[in-house]
């Protein structure tokens, strides 16, 4: 008998573990084909962002739109054939680089004219912002009776148009015999034609008119921002726009302090309005304040000659008008000149009416220590020099710094003299911004970074 053969069907465990080792290597196997079609398959293209728009930047205002009577103005300033000898011009003696102050090449305070080794009698006085100047009157204030307004130091002229004529004739400076032969000149030149464009095709057949149209162009020009352009760091300031320094600002504090530089007194000043005409930096008075004789100007060197400013020599003694009372006479005035703007001082090269300062730092000290100190300006004898005896009490002396006694010492140390300097450093008008250029400003668009050409590669450092 055969012995039976064993069954060969699987144990039923058996058989589960099969289809658990089988279902597994299926998962394994489709894992793995998923895997590799993962790797296979490019990626997603990433989500773009969304565009960058640039915040809209601020455009700086354009320059002011000009007139043709301006820019007529502009050339005659600036053209150097109108003296006698050629070579001289408005422009040369007021100059933006220097505070509109120029001293044509002369080194001794006061400038040099069209003609060589020809100076004159008193500092070039600044131009700008002298469109803000009132007529010359008398202010009585609080019983003060001050001269104020008028053009050039002693005010003898009221408008600029008449300021403008002067230097063309006057001997000492562009030297033209008459109104005519500047006319002529005019006549001759390349913008001739816009003369004849602003004032007509017969403009030139009256030389007298003529004469006074240049005036009249002048004066346009002078009213330009390229003159009074407010754009000094002190204007940023009261305007919210900068900060002055922690020097600066204690300057600005000694400049006001009535106790102490009490420059505000006359130069004055609002810090906390920004309103043009309350920052002009001058009251337009007429003051004597003891300046040194200049014996550097040739007419100095008669002793018995003094420029007397609102009384002569280059004006005759002025009228008093109704407000000033019957006590106050001209003579009470007579040294006296007018108070100039501060806007730009630190950019002269000379400084007041005759020039004797050639340094501003000397000009803070003097005021700090004319009277405690008055031999170190006026030599051994400590006396105002300049001055007839008969006009010293004129010189100013009851208000600070000029009221100190010489046991009192200087009104400003060293330090705080530094602090106004930095202070008045912040009155330099900057560059006048330039012309609109034409055509409208680009619009600002959107920048997509992934369309936007890639910025060029950085240049290695140089070793």
């Amino acid at each position: 008998m055969k012995t039976p053969r064993p069954c060969t069907v699987p144990h039923r465990s058996t058989m589960r573990r099969s289809s658990t080792l089988a279902a597994a290597w299926v998962l394994m196997i489709s894992n793995a084909i998923l895997q590799f079609d993962v790797l296979a398959a490019p990626p997603p293209p990433p989500t773009p962002p969304k565009p960058v728009t640039l915040a809209p930047q601020p455009i700086p205002p354009a320059a002011p739109v000009r007139t043709a009577l301006q820019d007529l103005g502009e050339k005659i300033f600036n053209d150097t054939n109108l003296s006698e000898p050629r070579g001289t011009a408005c422009a040369s003696c007021h100059s933006p680089n220097t505070g509109f102050s120029n001293l044509n090449g002369s080194r001794i305070g006061v400038p040099q004219g069209s003609r060589l080794n020809v100076f004159g009698t008193r500092n070039v006085i600044h131009n700008s912002y002298s469109s803000f100047t009132p007529a010359f009157g008398f202010r009585v204030r609080d019983g003060d009776v001050d001269p104020v307004g008028g053009l050039f130091w002693d005010g003898r002229v009221d408008t600029l148009a008449q300021q403008a004529q002067g230097p063309f004739l006057a001997p000492l400076e562009m030297n033209n015999k008459d109104a005519a032969s500047v006319v002529a000149k005019i006549a001759a030149s390349n913008y001739a034609t816009q003369m004849t464009a602003v004032f007509g095709a017969d403009i030139f057949k009256d030389s007298t008119k003529a004469f006074q149209r240049v005036a009249e162009a002048i004066a346009a020009y002078e009213t330009t921002n390229k003159l009074q352009s407010f754009s000094s760091r002190y204007d940023q300031f009261v305007s919210g726009k900068a900060q002055l320094t922690p020097i600066e600002t204690s300057g600005m504090k000694l400049f006001m302090d009535p106790q102490k530089g009490n420059c505000a007194s006359c130069h004055t000043m609002n810090p906390k309005a920004s309103g043009p005409k309350d920052n002009l930096f001058t009251d337009f008075g007429h003051y004597a304040t003891g300046i040194p004789r200049n014996m550097a100007i040739p007419a100095n060197a008669n002793p018995s000659y003094f420029d007397l400013g609102l009384c002569g020599p280059e004006r005759p003694r002025p009228a008093l008008s109704a407000n000033v009372p019957v006590s106050v006479s001209v003579e009470s005035f007579c040294g006296t000149f007018k108070m100039p703007s501060l806007r730009n001082v630190a950019q002269r090269q000379a400084f007041m009416h005759n020039g004797f300062f050639n340094n501003l730092r000397d000009v803070v000290s003097f005021y700090a220590s004319r009277n405690s100190d008055p031999k170190r300006w006026y030599g051994p004898a400590g006396v105002a020099n300049d001055l007839p005896i008969a006009y010293k009490a004129n010189i100013v002396t009851d208000r600070a710094p000029f009221n100190r006694t010489p046991s009192s010492g200087p009104a400003l140390t060293e330090r705080e003299i530094d602090d106004v300097l930095a202070f008045l450093k912040t009155l330099s008008d900057q560059a006048p911004p330039p012309p609109p250029a034409a055509g409208p400003a680009p619009a600002q668009v959107a920048i997509n970074p992934f369309t936007a050409p890639p910025p060029p590669p950085a240049k290695p450092p140089v070793r």
